[in-house]
Protein backbone atom coordinates (compact mmCIF):
# COMPACT_ATOMS: atom_id res chain seq x y z
CA UNK A 1 0.00 0.00 0.00
CA UNK A 2 1.48 3.32 -1.06
CA UNK A 3 0.94 6.26 1.21
CA UNK A 4 1.43 9.85 0.27
CA UNK A 5 4.24 11.61 2.13
CA UNK A 6 3.24 13.72 5.10
CA UNK A 7 2.38 17.29 4.12
CA UNK A 8 5.03 19.74 5.15
CA UNK A 9 4.29 23.35 5.86
CA UNK A 10 6.63 26.13 4.89
CA UNK A 11 9.01 27.27 7.59
CA UNK A 12 7.79 30.04 9.87
CA UNK A 13 9.57 33.35 9.91
CA UNK A 14 10.66 34.57 13.37
CA UNK A 15 7.78 37.09 13.31
CA UNK A 16 5.33 34.36 12.25
CA UNK A 17 6.49 32.08 15.06
CA UNK A 18 6.05 34.90 17.58
CA UNK A 19 2.55 35.63 16.27
CA UNK A 20 1.61 31.96 16.44
CA UNK A 21 2.80 31.90 20.07
CA UNK A 22 0.56 34.90 20.88
CA UNK A 23 -2.44 33.40 19.06
CA UNK A 24 -1.94 30.03 20.78
CA UNK A 25 -1.98 31.59 24.26
CA UNK A 26 -5.53 31.08 25.60
CA UNK A 27 -5.10 34.12 27.89
CA UNK A 28 -4.70 36.39 24.86
CA UNK A 29 -7.80 36.31 22.66
CA UNK A 30 -6.84 37.57 19.20
CA UNK A 31 -9.44 38.88 16.75
CA UNK A 32 -9.49 39.86 13.09
CA UNK A 33 -11.83 42.58 11.88
CA UNK A 34 -12.75 42.53 8.20
CA UNK A 35 -14.12 45.89 7.11
CA UNK A 36 -16.70 46.35 4.34
CA UNK A 37 -13.97 47.52 1.94
CA UNK A 38 -12.02 44.25 2.53
CA UNK A 39 -9.34 45.69 4.84
CA UNK A 40 -8.35 43.25 7.56
CA UNK A 41 -6.96 44.14 10.98
CA UNK A 42 -5.63 41.63 13.51
CA UNK A 43 -5.17 42.53 17.15
CA UNK A 44 -5.73 41.83 20.83
CA UNK A 45 -6.27 43.70 24.08
CA UNK A 46 -3.19 43.90 26.29
CA UNK A 47 -4.22 44.22 29.95
CA UNK A 48 -2.49 46.74 32.18
CA UNK A 49 0.53 45.38 34.07
CA UNK A 50 1.10 47.39 37.26
CA UNK A 51 4.62 45.97 37.64
CA UNK A 52 5.82 47.42 34.34
CA UNK A 53 3.32 50.25 33.96
CA UNK A 54 2.57 49.01 30.44
CA UNK A 55 -0.56 47.75 28.78
CA UNK A 56 -4.17 48.75 28.99
CA UNK A 57 -4.27 49.17 25.22
CA UNK A 58 -5.20 47.54 21.95
CA UNK A 59 -2.23 45.92 20.17
CA UNK A 60 -2.36 45.60 16.39
CA UNK A 61 -0.60 42.66 14.76
CA UNK A 62 1.07 42.73 11.33
CA UNK A 63 -1.62 41.92 8.79
CA UNK A 64 0.69 40.41 6.16
CA UNK A 65 2.24 37.94 8.62
CA UNK A 66 -1.17 36.96 10.03
CA UNK A 67 -2.59 36.50 6.51
CA UNK A 68 0.37 34.23 5.72
CA UNK A 69 -0.41 32.12 8.81
CA UNK A 70 -4.05 31.91 7.71
CA UNK A 71 -3.32 30.94 4.09
CA UNK A 72 -0.79 28.31 5.21
CA UNK A 73 -3.43 26.72 7.45
CA UNK A 74 -1.76 27.52 10.78
CA UNK A 75 -4.63 29.67 12.08
CA UNK A 76 -8.39 29.56 11.58
CA UNK A 77 -11.28 31.90 12.26
CA UNK A 78 -14.13 31.30 14.68
CA UNK A 79 -17.78 32.25 14.33
CA UNK A 80 -18.39 35.71 12.82
CA UNK A 81 -19.86 38.68 14.65
CA UNK A 82 -21.44 40.80 11.92
CA UNK A 83 -21.99 44.57 12.09
CA UNK A 84 -23.22 46.73 9.20
CA UNK A 85 -19.69 47.87 8.30
CA UNK A 86 -17.46 45.07 9.57
CA UNK A 87 -17.25 41.41 10.55
CA UNK A 88 -15.13 40.26 13.49
CA UNK A 89 -13.77 36.73 13.99
CA UNK A 90 -11.85 35.11 16.81
CA UNK A 91 -8.46 33.92 15.55
CA UNK A 92 -7.53 30.42 16.71
CA UNK A 93 -4.54 28.16 16.15
CA UNK A 94 -5.36 25.42 13.65
CA UNK A 95 -5.65 21.97 15.08
CA UNK A 96 -3.93 19.45 12.87
CA UNK A 97 -5.08 15.89 13.29
CA UNK A 98 -2.32 13.54 14.36
CA UNK A 99 -1.41 10.91 11.80
CA UNK A 100 -2.51 7.44 12.88
CA UNK A 101 0.40 5.50 14.34
CA UNK A 102 -0.04 2.62 11.90
CA UNK A 103 0.11 4.94 8.87
CA UNK A 104 3.27 6.55 10.22
CA UNK A 105 4.91 3.11 10.64
CA UNK A 106 3.90 2.06 7.11
CA UNK A 107 5.29 5.30 5.71
CA UNK A 108 8.58 4.72 7.55
CA UNK A 109 8.80 1.16 6.18
CA UNK A 110 8.09 2.30 2.62
CA UNK A 111 10.89 4.85 2.74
Amino acid sequence: MLLSPPRTRPELSPAGADLLRIISDPRTPVFVTVHANGRRRYGYWQPFDSATGRGGCYVALPTDECDTLQTSGRITFGEPIVDPTKTTYRVLPARTPAAPERAAREWARAA
